[in-house]
């Protein structure tokens, strides 16, 4: 605390108490308040806004149980849930500091305090009161960012209606969801459509990609950590699971995971609290638990890469969105949208899509799903030259072309049966059980062969 950083209010009926602690601690802490009647908390609290509250637990003669304490206590968590107060008192016991953090309290200093003590636990109190602004401040940018941001859900195919309709039905509900599905897929749209349509929508979506950071920071993002913790960590900082806390935490491919991490993650699910790296102090957190992966996560636990109890814990609601080679007509459709979405943005006359421009695309195979449409038709939009798109003003991967080259690559056994099953997909504009029957297989067989081909 060299640097005097941090306001404290100290309420106490001693004055003696209150003389002691304003001379020591108005060296090292920024600024100091004090008062003899807990009755003037709330107007302190409004008025000098301290980072830490120091609260005695005795304010009447002779009474030593300190339920004056945590009935102060509880009234300034109800005004400042997010308030960081430190009690104290001469009549120390295990179990009166073991209620006292349940209570909400930081922590706990026994008179008289030992000064090293004293400074240490009031300064883990203002790091903490930062830590807790800058996550707050954290969800409120967030939040911000969030508005406005989902993309309309687009797709009248059976493989989409259905889907749809269980969103609907599981939006509104605390349930965790496991999203499974390809890349570009849309597994991340699906998760912000249930957000926005729960009763969390009013509190923060964040979102991780554990595909997209190192797995050295997996614990760091997930869970946080204290100044010191290691080499670069220079300062406190909150992880995500803190400041998803109230609303909804989105773990993109969560099969990234590595199994340390899969065991911390299921603890934290299990016990609704964390704490950071470099510290043993619990965090209380409640969030709602969406995940998704384009692994095949039932074969990760077969082969050991994957908690099966883990699993437990998120897929509560399963959801597997198709690829976009089996949602049919819907090609067609996410291929209008995104046109005059794209039309808007660039300042461009296309309106509309030719017939020959539709048959290419519903032709193709789409390996990249909705993201690699979405890229076909912002790339199109931004080269066309007239009021409508042509076949010619897309340009797709050279994979379509194999397709349809020389007569012996065609030949390929594996290749032509999935072309077949996309063919059929498409003419049964999604419809599995439609599909398979036109292929003359079982459903189940249709799926696993579909899965086979990821």
């Amino acid at each position: 605390m060299m640097n005097k950083k941090g306001k404290v209010l100290i309420v106490d009926d001693n004055e003696d108490v209150l003389f002691a602690l304003n001379t020591l601690l108005s060296s090292c802490v920024e600024k100091v308040k004090v008062t003899t009647n807990p009755e003037n908390i709330e107007h302190y609290a409004r008025e000098f806004q301290p980072d830490v509250i120091l609260l005695d637990m005795n304010f009447r003669k002779d009474v030593v149980s300190g339920e004056e304490g945590f009935l102060w206590l509880q009234k300034i968590l109800k005004h400042d849930p997010a308030a960081v107060v430190v009690l104290m008192t001469a009549y120390a016991d295990t179990d009166k500091t073991v209620k006292a953090i349940k209570a909400g309290a930081t922590d706990f200093i026994p008179k008289p305090w030992e000064k090293e003590k004293l400074l240490a636990t009031l300064n883990a109190a203002i790091r903490l009161r930062e830590s807790r602004e800058e996550a707050s401040a954290l969800k409120s940018r967030l939040q911000a960012l969030n508005e406005g941001l989902s993309d309309e859900i687009i797709g009248e195919s059976a493989a989409m209606t259905g889907i749809l309709d269980l969103v609907r039905r599981i939006s509104d509900t605390d349930a965790n969801v496991l999203i499974l599905g390809e890349n570009g897929t849309g597994k991340d749209l699906i998760a912000r459509f249930i957000h926005q349509n729960s009763s969390r929508r009013q509190e923060v979506f964040a979102g991780i990609d554990l595909g997209a950071i190192p797995e050295s920071l997996f614990e760091s993002e997930l869970f946080g950590h204290e100044k010191g913790a290691f080499t670069d960590a220079r300062r406190e900082k909150p992880g995500r699971l803190e400041i998803a806390s109230g609303g909804t935490l989105f773990l993109d491919e969560i099969a990234n995971l590595s199994l340390p991490m899969q065991a911390k993650m299921l603890t934290a699910i299990e016990k609704k609290c964390i704490s950071r790296l470099g510290s043993t102090r619990n965090i209380p957190v409640d969030v709602r638990l969406i995940s998704a992966t384009n692994a095949d996560i039932y074969r990760a636990i077969g082969e050991g890469r994957f908690r099966q109890d883990l699993l437990y814990r998120v897929n509560t609601i399963e959801i597997e969105i198709p690829p976009l080679r089996a949602r049919g007509r819907d090609v067609v459709l996410l291929a209008e949208y995104f046109t005059r979405k794209f039309r808007v943005k660039y300042k461009k006359e296309a309106n509309g899509i030719l017939q020959d421009a539709k048959r290419k695309l519903m032709a193709y195979a789409w390996p990249g799903n909705v993201r690699e449409l979405r890229n076909a038709v912002e790339r199109a939009v931004i080269l066309s030259c007239g009021r409508n798109l042509t076949a010619d003003d897309f340009i797709l991967t050279p994979r379509e072309h194999r397709r349809a080259g020389n007569d012996d690559e065609n030949l390929n056994l594996k290749r032509l049966e999935q072309e077949a099953i996309e063919k059929a997909l498409r003419a049964s504009d999604g419809n599995v059980n439609k599909a398979a029957g036109m292929l003359g297989i079982t459903r189940y067989a249709l799926y696993r062969k579909m899965k086979r081909d990821e």
